[in-house]
């Protein structure tokens, strides 16, 4: 098959989703399938595979981090996919992605699927904060159930995300289908040379959040919490790894809340190394997020052997099942400090976590997830062929 994904963000700009697309376009290559990438421009780039159209983009005002293609440009390419012979359309994000791809759609007359990557309903107003919260939220699920509505068919990463779509209105056939990990990904790493790095002390317990430094990842909470945490263990460590724009307000909230000391922002990194040197290096994972709709890090960490301790909301309820390596606990800063506590000074408990983890990621391996897409872009393709749509359907009238 020729599959088309269109993106709003890919690498280098970091982030669940840019991962996500990386992921299954080499587990779809290495199934013997061809993915086109339509993505923005970054300027910054270096090495893009062929089958990558990088079109030109603006920085986005609220949000400089990301880009906004010029959805004509992509529009011209439609000469060239139908020569390509393209067979289904994948939008992976709801932006210039969402209306150009849907209308090479129709132009090509190839079906259409879209994964609803991000909680927009808990997100919105972290980025727009002039106006009402409750006003972006209705916003957000009106937009979710027209794009939704308007495709063949919808891939969620969680169970949750899938009955929030459905509490919207969206009637779209949908689909629960994780990312999964590339596990020859996560068996290196130097934790050592990480702390090394860093000028770190070998016997320092550290622990790890990594992901995009963004409100939504309630990583306030987390420095709350080590605030706790400190309290028992004077020389604790909370690394964070990743970019966003929370940055200068957690780094003016760790002053605050006297943990700067205790508290090591590193950026991003690159994944092959340095991430999972960063990895090697912790003792915990800790993670709160209250809006991922699957939690891919917490599958990271696991694959390399971390202990996981993590409040269980929205997609990371699918992964964080019992006996998972992971101690899940409510977002409560007195009960997740004593958890983390507890991980950092009972090694027993610590090593069953990291091997049950080890264990159970095996599960969530990315060929497997590959596979169930590949069943789902031919049950869309014989679909369409079988019932094709109208033009007047196709609109919408």
């Amino acid at each position: 098959m020729r599959i088309l994904f269109i993106s709003d963000v890919f690498f280098p700009r970091v982030n669940g989703v840019s991962t996500s697309l990386q992921t299954f376009w080499r587990e779809l290559e290495r199934l013997g399938h061809e993915v086109i990438i339509i993505a923005p421009d970054y300027g910054r780039q270096e090495g893009d595979d062929p089958c990558l159209r990088r079109i030109p983009a603006r920085v986005v005002m609220f949000d400089p981090e990301d880009r906004m293609m010029h959805k004509r440009r992509i529009l011209d390419l439609a000469d060239e996919l139908r020569r390509q012979d393209v067979d289904v359309i994948h939008i992976q994000t709801p932006f210039v992605a969402h209306y150009a791809g849907v209308e090479l759609s129709r132009d090509l007359n190839v079906p259409r699927i879209e994964t609803y990557h991000t909680f927009f309903e808990e997100y919105l107003f972290h980025y727009v904060p002039y106006l009402p919260a409750s006003w972006l939220r209705y916003a957000a699920r009106r937009f979710s159930r027209a794009q939704c509505n308007e495709v063949d068919a919808v891939v969620v990463p969680s169970i949750a995300m899938r009955d929030i779509l459905a509490g919207y209105g969206v009637t779209t056939p949908t689909e629960v289908l994780p990312t999964g990990i590339q596990l020859e990904q996560f068996e290196g790493g130097d934790g050592a040379r990480f702390r090394a790095v860093h000028q770190i002390p070998r016997e320092r317990p550290l622990l790890l959040h990594v992901g995009r430094v963004a409100f939504e990842k309630n990583i306030g909470f987390l420095l709350r919490m080590v605030k706790r945490v400190k309290a028992e263990i004077a020389d604790i460590l909370f690394v964070i790894a990743g970019e966003g724009p929370a940055t200068v307000a957690l780094r003016r909230e760790a002053r605050d809340l006297g943990v700067e000391g205790n508290v090591l922002f590193v950026g991003n990194m690159q994944r092959d190394t340095e991430l999972l040197d960063c990895y090697r290096a912790a003792n915990v994972k800790v993670f709160a997020s209250r809006t991922e709709t699957q939690g891919l890090v917490l599958l990271e960490a696991m694959a390399l052997g971390v202990p996981v301790v993590s409040t269980a909301v929205m997609g990371t309820t699918d992964v964080l099942q019992p006996g998972c390596g992971a101690e899940v606990v409510r977002e409560d800063e007195q009960e997740f400090a004593a958890a983390v506590v507890r991980v950092l000074v009972d090694q027993d408990l610590a090593s069953r976590l990291g091997k049950a983890g080890r264990e159970y990621v095996k599960s969530w391996a990315a060929p497997v997830m590959a596979r169930r897409m590949v069943d789902l872009y031919r049950h869309v393709v014989e679909t369409r062929r079988a019932h094709p749509r109208s033009s007047t359907q196709d609109a919408g009238l």
